[in-house]
């Protein structure tokens, strides 16, 4: 599972462009997650201030 850090997330947007499945979605002030989300990680590298943490128990 991905979880979003909402008091460290900026905002940015970074982690929505580089999504492969369109699983982000930038939402007035916070990100969501929807199912689509292949849990890839690509997400949580390029966040600039660590927001998003990949659950690694979870990754499929």
């Amino acid at each position: 599972m991905l979880t979003v850090n909402r008091y460290k997330c900026g905002y940015c947007g970074a982690c929505v462009g580089v999504c492969p499945a369109a699983a982000l979605e930038l939402v007035e002030t916070w990100i969501e997650v929807n199912d689509d989300c292949t849990r890839c990680g690509r997400c949580a590298k390029i966040c600039p201030l660590g927001a998003l943490e990949l659950d690694k128990e979870a990754k499929r």
